[in-house]
């Protein structure tokens, strides 16, 4: 192996960043030796880190650089970017990549390797979107000098720069120029964004901070959106700049916006029906009662079922329709003023079920709760509806039911704990879904709606809701959302 070769590996320590990234990676002495091979080299071509090291990278029988190399020919241009070739995977199979090739030089200019950084875009065809890893794994380990990182990042097709603390971009790697075009002594903000000023939204602060920031932000020069990881560089104590990897998401937001679309046309679709069916049952419930009252003496038994199932049919109907009000109007109600008491919000909720606490003689233990900006239409829905299961399927059995909840950094987690016959492990994520109840449930009335809401409350602030088993038997009914979300 040359000797400069080893001296340039020891200089840049790039082990921890070339092993996290997800794009295959090897690099070749002067005589086409392999040198280094990544993991994810592995996971591609199928061939181990101790099979590749030390064998001429013709083993690949790359087509068509296995027969003639274009890396170290002087007609050809450097770096190339987005080459396609094909190479023999150990299994035998044939596979396509989409690569990038450079040389690697010393201090002097001398030549001393290469380096290939490729993509399997045979599986990208088939899974578009399953090759692509998450851009924090890309700058989460980012330990070296700006040197080092500009082969790595060259050699990425997502774009991306570095900036000190005035703006100043001191890196900027191919697949960023080839979006922005030249940026010379252009500040970040100007180069990028076409801005005179820096960005409202500029995390650069934050990031010097030590702190990791995600963003959505378009380039209007080119129309499009990008999910943006801005990273602190290098990864110490006290960061003098910021990393910033990009990748383009406008066809993701389209698709977001039309689903959010259709979510909103199937609320209003659904809260029409409800309101219309639920319309005429008022009359029908009253007209059966005013028989019952009026003609009781006159009906025989079989009147008086028929009466009966009249009133009971109708009151689910009605209890139905307006547990699908409620779900259709999650997402449709605007964001309070001011932070919601959660634990007055559960109170009232309590309240609102007195006849069941007496009934079963249940014990609620609601501790106090972190503040939320959420409707407190949603909220009281929410710990209605999971207070209410509570006390249906669990005071019975023990009438000790807790609600607690708890603050993170930008999330809320709040749990409605029972000590009753708790919900099987295969119907844990069945119970939230509309219209489906555990089998716990059987015996009891109920439409199969208050979980689904329960869960949706959750969806539309960026978050979930699942139910785990609770120590000592009984169901913990867990929401995690984000509390400050905005709705859409």
């Amino acid at each position: 192996m040359n000797s400069n070769l080893h001296h340039l590996l020891a200089e840049y320590p790039l082990e921890t960043l070339l092993q996290t990234i997800p794009t295959g990676l090897f690099l070749v002495d002067t005589d086409m030796t392999i040198v280094y091979w990544n993991a994810e080299a592995e996971r591609i071509t199928g061939f181990s880190t101790s099979e590749a090291i030390g064998q001429h990278c013709s083993f690949l029988y790359g087509d068509p650089c296995y027969e003639e190399c274009g890396l170290f020919s002087k007609t050809v241009t450097k770096p190339q970017i987005g080459v396609t070739c094909s190479i023999r995977h150990r299994d035998g199979r044939i596979i396509s990549l989409s690569k990038n090739v450079d040389l690697l030089c010393d201090k002097d200019g001398n030549i001393i390797g290469g380096i290939e950084a490729f993509v399997d875009i045979s599986r990208l065809k088939k899974l578009e979107v399953s090759l692509r890893s998450a851009v924090e794994e890309r700058t989460q380990e980012l330990e070296l000098e700006k040197a080092g990182l500009r082969a790595v990042l060259d050699g990425m097709v997502d774009p991306a720069y570095i900036c000190d603390a005035s703006y100043h971009i001191s890196f900027i790697n191919q697949a960023m120029l080839d979006l922005v075009g030249e940026i010379d002594e252009k500040p970040c903000y100007e180069a990028i964004y076409q801005k005179k000023s820096v960005c409202d939204d500029c995390p650069l602060q934050q990031v010097l901070e030590g702190k990791i920031i995600r963003q959505e932000k378009r380039i209007n020069e080119i129309g499009r959106t990008f999910e943006v990881v801005h990273s602190p560089y290098p990864l110490a104590k006290k960061p003098t700049h910021k990393l910033g990897v990009s990748r383009d998401i406008t066809e993701r937001i389209e698709i977001r916006r039309k689903l959010q679309q259709t979510n909103r046309e199937l609320d209003a679709f659904v809260s029409t029906v409800s309101h219309d069916l639920r319309s005429p049952l008022t009359p029908l419930i009253g007209f059966a009662e005013l028989l019952e009252e009026r003609y009781a003496e006159q009906l025989d038994d079989i009147g008086h079922d028929c009466i009966f199932e009249i009133k009971k049919t109708a009151m689910k109907m009605k209890d139905l329709l307006e547990d699908l009000l409620s779900l259709s109007r999650v997402g449709q109600i605007k964001l309070p003023d001011h932070p919601v008491d959660a634990t007055q919000v559960a109170k009232s909720s309590l309240l609102e079920l007195a006849d069941k606490v007496l009934e079963h003689r249940a014990e609620v233990k609601i501790e106090e709760l972190p503040e939320v900006s959420i409707p407190e239409s949603l909220l009281a829905d929410l710990f209605r509806n999971l207070l209410g299961n509570a006390l249906k399927y669990a005071a019975e059995h023990d009438p000790r039911i807790e609600v607690s909840g708890e603050k993170f950094a930008d999330r809320v987690r709040f749990k409605v704990v029972d000590h009753g016959p708790g919900v099987v492990e295969e119907e844990r994520e069945v119970v939230f879904e509309p219209f489906k109840r555990g089998s716990s449930s059987r015996g009891f009335s109920g439409t199969g709606i208050g979980l689904a809401t329960v869960a949706k409350i959750a969806r539309v602030f960026d978050g979930s809701a699942w139910v785990e088993e609770t120590s000592g038997g009984g169901a913990t009914f867990v929401v995690d959302f984000h509390a400050d979300r905005n709705l859409n």
